[in-house]
């Protein structure tokens, strides 16, 4: 949808300094940007990429100048360019169809505008509620339940009794309420332990590609609102997610975890079970934390097992200079 620099100022509340007539009809980086694309940056120097773009329009931080351009001043231009990306590119509308093949229970409840696509399954029970779109190959269990405004895409599959919230994205191959990974041994043999409980997804949630969240073994496993999850993460039963915190691919929470609200786990961080992350905690990529520990709030930290970050940058650096140390040590012993 094509806007004005003008109206695209006000919109996002950003000080306009040049032509407000300028046509912007998408995103797009600065190398690849034509006339109408918006592109943004941050820092200074990126500014010969921005000003050389063909780009007309630009989201900038003050002070960063720029010759022959129309610039939307804000202090936060990613944040700015997000919103306007949103703003200039929604998504299409989906054709609120029931594809002949798709296989839908009699006692599912579908709501207004739903779109299910081919070979879709919807067992007894379950509800979705109006305007999701489900794509083909899903596989909606007994009693599940979907909120409005939904995105499901391809071979995504929800186990009975799942429950999501509202504009929730769960991308291709996510599995939600499968068995958690728990086991007693005795008599020889390990025996399952009863893994009956529910998942809880809120509102506005993403839940990337190929990432799995286990049921609760006797509660509920929950993912608070507006949490993002990116590829291939694994979330065990019982863990609980607080809002908008951001976990990052290949990270794995063992059963029981309280991640707090606004934390940010890297790639590859490992989490053991009955671990707790306060509010607002960072763990850095590949990051591993000990069964039972709590990570304060606000606290960031780094490696295995994981500690304060000014002490693990103190500790990396020495171990780097062990192989120097040990020479020396051995010259001076000969």
């Amino acid at each position: 949808m094509a806007r004005t620099a003008g109206e695209l100022a006000e919109y996002l509340q950003a000080k306009l300094e040049g032509d407000a007539a300028v046509r912007i009809s998408s995103v797009a980086s600065p190398e690849s940007a034509a006339s109408e694309d918006l592109i943004y940056i941050e820092q200074e120097k990126f500014r010969e990429r921005a000003q050389a773009s063909k780009a007309l329009c630009i989201i900038a931080p003050p002070a960063i100048e720029f010759t022959g351009k129309t610039v939307l001043r804000t202090a936060a231009p990613k944040l700015a360019f997000a919103k306007a990306s949103a703003w200039l590119t929604p998504p299409v509308p989906v054709p609120a169809e029931i594809h002949p093949s798709a296989v839908i229970s009699a006692s599912a409840k579908i709501g207004e505008r739903v779109a299910i696509g081919p070979f879709a399954v919807v067992e007894d029970g379950a509800v979705i509620a109006a305007h999701t779109q489900i794509d083909a190959y899903c596989f909606i269990g007994a009693r599940a339940s979907i909120g409005q405004h939904c995105h499901l895409y391809p071979r995504v599959t929800l186990y009975a009794g799942v429950r999501i919230g509202a504009r929730v994205i769960v991308n291709s191959g996510v599995v939600i309420g499968g068995d958690g990974f728990g086991y007693v041994f005795g008599d020889g043999k390990q025996w399952k332990f009863p893994q009956v409980g529910g998942v809880e997804i809120g509102d506005d949630v993403e839940i990337g590609c190929g990432t799995t969240i286990d049921r609760g073994s006797l509660g509920t496993t929950r993912i608070g609102t507006g949490v993002k999850i990116d590829n291939l993460v694994q979330i065990g039963h019982n863990a609980e997610i607080g809002e908008h915190t951001v976990i990052a691919a290949q990270t794995g929470i063992s059963g029981s975890c309280r991640i707090g609200r606004k934390v940010i786990l890297a790639g590859q961080v490992g989490i053991a079970e009955h671990c707790t992350l306060e509010d607002g905690v960072v763990a850095g990529g590949q990051a591993g934390v000990p069964s039972g520990k709590t990570i304060r709030a606000g606290e960031v930290v780094w490696g295995t097992p994981a500690r304060p970050l000014a002490r693990f940058k103190e500790e990396y650096a020495w171990i780097s200079q062990l192989p120097a140390i040990g020479k020396r040590l051995r010259k001076s012993a000969t």
